[in-house]
């Protein structure tokens, strides 16, 4: 779950956990980690695509807000990312951007390439951004995004909506759909503003309405989990109807990898139910 994105451009490798292991000053990367984690600020680091070789230069840096109601994307060009320290991500975690950086449209295509976290990111999230080269600045490469066994995994900004097991010709449609202000739903995981189980019932409102209009859903509440594992999910529409959608945490029977070479585990998924209509 993740509302708020700061993405930073470090050229260079990345190490497995990347913001505290590249050729970002390790002390910068440290602060600026706990001062997201407090606020609730998801941390990215970035590179165009192409050779990583470490160079001087400004980096460009994005801010993004994914509420459906009163998202943003901003971004700036640094000359020194410690100019990072002076963003109040608590402001950011409220929803204000207080006017830094410039306004971006977008939108934007992360895709998680980071071989040292999962070699399937480097191997397939490399391939994709290589088979995207024309959309230029909209596609970089990114950090651990999570659910590395849906590789290649990328998440589109300022939505926050995150896509596995994408094709280049998936990718397109996405970033298409984004700048025309829909949704491409194939290969897409859910909007990352909301919980995994909020994330699954907005998509099922979207399949049983057939909406693809971006930021006209939102999950609004949740009810309690009974001893079965399901849970009753309230979704609205930007035109106030609304809907609630039985989502049910799921165990796998048997293990699976989690990612490239892995060791078996049982991760858990959410599947929603039944679509109900609310009067």
């Amino acid at each position: 779950m993740a509302g708020f994105w700061l993405c930073l451009e470090q050229r260079g490798p990345w190490g497995r956990s990347a913001v505290t292991e590249s050729h970002l000053d390790r002390d910068l990367g440290a602060e600026l980690l706990a001062r997201a984690e407090n606020a609730g600020v998801r941390v990215q680091l970035i590179r165009r695509p192409g050779p990583h070789a470490d160079a001087p230069g400004p980096r460009r840096a994005y801010l993004a807000n994914t509420d459906p109601a009163a998202g943003w994307l901003r971004s700036a060009d640094l000359d020194d990312p410690a100019e990072l320290l002076e963003l109040d991500l608590q402001r950011v975690a409220a929803g204000h951007h207080d006017d830094w950086g410039r306004p971006d449209t977008g939108p934007l295509l992360l895709v998680c390439t980071n071989g040292r976290r999962d070699r399937c990111c480097a191997l397939r999230g490399r391939a994709l951004v290589s088979a995207l080269a024309g959309h230029g600045e909209t596609v970089w490469e990114t950090t651990h995004t999570g659910g590395h066994r849906f590789a290649p995994a990328a998440v589109l900004l300022p939505s926050g909506y995150t896509y596995g097991r994408i094709t280049a010709d998936d990718a397109g449609a996405a970033l298409s759909a984004a700048a025309a202000g829909k949704l491409s739903t194939t290969g897409c995981r859910g909007r990352s503003t909301w919980s995994r189980a909020g994330q699954a019932a907005e998509l099922a409102v979207r399949r049983a309405l057939g909406e693809d209009l971006l930021d006209v859903l939102r999950v609004e509440r949740a009810g309690e989990v009974d001893e079965r594992g399901r849970v009753r999910i309230r979704v609205r529409h930007r035109d106030r109807r609304s809907w609630t959608v039985e989502v049910a945490r799921r165990e796998p029977v048997r293990g699976r990898p989690t990612s490239c070479g892995g060791a078996e585990a049982l991760p858990d998924s959410y599947v929603a139910g039944s679509v109900f209509v609310e009067r």
